[in-house]
């Protein structure tokens, strides 16, 4: 039986995937082997013993103590692409609203409260309405910086409406790639693409890389009157370089999904709270994606969408018994394969399968095996150096 804890409130098509036969789920679950959490800041003193993994509902996992999870051998997964969608059409909104007085528009028409005849109403609107004239979009270029599952579907999005799209991502995978339209024009240089664009979206997660990317030298480089969209995280734009752009005009928009202090009241300023995510769809997807992947480790060993250890997928060998497979984390040490191997052939346990991967200062393997090995076996692979986790499927 394995046992899953939850923290916040997770959808019910993700939740109805574990079986009540083999697993045990809800946020009352004890000794967990997994969590399953969304925005919930989960303490490093949640890793027990006993702890194989965590898997956040979302993209961002920056509320999970990453680097102590990979410390004590444990698996943390994301849902890249799952809530790719809604964002997607957010952003969509955040275009129109940068580009058109719609806001300014509904408030105006709002306002009027003291005049109940209509013929009157309708033409103060048809006098007004020359206040909130904006442009469209069609046509005009925008400059998507992060190219993986939302920017590539952002890039799409805004070809069909008739934008001329290019983007900025130094760090584009084969996957990505494949997924762009051909019609993005790749920018080598995010200066470049800052300076050509009308429109920027921010697509990038929160590295040490990307914090604070958009700074004073990216705003200087921006024309008069681009409009920037931020739906990935607030910390890589400058707040105060953000500041200084919006109060000179350098900037004429930025709408964000990250509402700050400082800029509450600024009417160039367009801040929603966070909701980029926020569809009954996405909490679904993402809920589905991570009850999945959790359920293929715990119950096989793969790894999908791992943020601290490496992608791993190993089918089961035909013959091999149930509850012969080892999964073992250890350090990215030389000759770790071969003390493994060898206390193994010491017991006189063939081998039939295995798969060795690394990431970082991690290594992770899934080895079956013709036989069970003893729990003698299973104590002399945990008592070699370096070894972090073993675990038998």
């Amino acid at each position: 039986m394995h046992r899953i804890q939850t923290f916040n409130a997770i959808s019910d098509k993700g939740l109805s995937r574990f079986s009540r036969e083999h697993y045990e789920v809800g946020p009352e679950v004890s000794d967990p082997d997994a969590i399953l959490l969304r925005s919930h800041k989960l303490d490093a003193s949640a890793i027990a013993a006993g702890l194989k993994a965590v898997a956040r509902a979302g993209a961002g996992v920056n509320n999970v103590p990453v680097a102590d999870c990979t410390d004590h051998g444990v698996v943390v997964f994301n849902t890249p692409g799952a809530n790719a969608n809604a964002v997607k059409e957010l952003v969509l909104c955040g275009l129109l609203l940068a580009s058109r007085g719609i806001i300014q528009g509904i408030n105006f028409a709002n306002s009027q409260d003291q005049i109940s005849d209509y013929a009157e109403l309708s033409k103060l609107m048809e006098a007004e309405k020359k206040q909130f004239q904006g442009r469209e979009i069609a046509g005009k270029t925008l400059g998507v910086v992060g190219l993986g599952a939302i920017g590539s579907l952002v890039a799409e999005m805004a070809i069909s409406l008739g934008m001329n799209v290019q983007g900025y991502d130094p760090a584009l995978s084969v996957d990505a790639a494949w997924r762009l339209p051909s019609q993005v024009k790749r920018i080598e240089n995010l200066s470049a693409l800052i300076a050509s664009s009308d429109f920027i979206t921010l697509h990038l997660p929160v590295l040490d890389a990307t914090r604070n990317l958009i700074d004073a030298a990216m705003f200087a480089a921006m024309s008069d009157g681009t409009c920037l969209l931020n739906f990935a995280r607030d910390e890589i734009v400058d707040s105060e370089a953000l500041a200084n752009a919006l109060d000179s005009g350098k900037l004429a928009k930025y709408v964000c999904d990250f509402p700050r202090p400082e800029l509450r009241g600024k009417s160039n300023v367009i801040a929603m709270p966070h909701i980029g995510a926020s569809t009954a769809e996405a909490e679904e997807n993402c809920a589905v994606m991570a009850a999945d992947q959790l359920m293929d480790f715990l119950e096989n060993g793969n790894i999908k969408n791992s943020v601290n250890f490496p992608a791993l997928y190993l089918d089961r060998a035909a013959n091999a018994e149930q509850g012969t497979r080892l999964a073992i984390t250890n350090k990215n040490v030389p000759k770790m394969l071969g003390q493994i191997l060898s206390v193994l052939a010491d017991q006189n346990i063939n081998v039939i399968d295995m798969l060795n991967k690394s990431r970082d200062d991690v290594a992770y393997n899934l080895i079956d095996l013709e036989s069970k090995p003893s729990d003698a076996a299973i104590a002399a692979i945990a008592a070699i150096d370096d070894v972090i986790k073993v675990t038998v499927l």
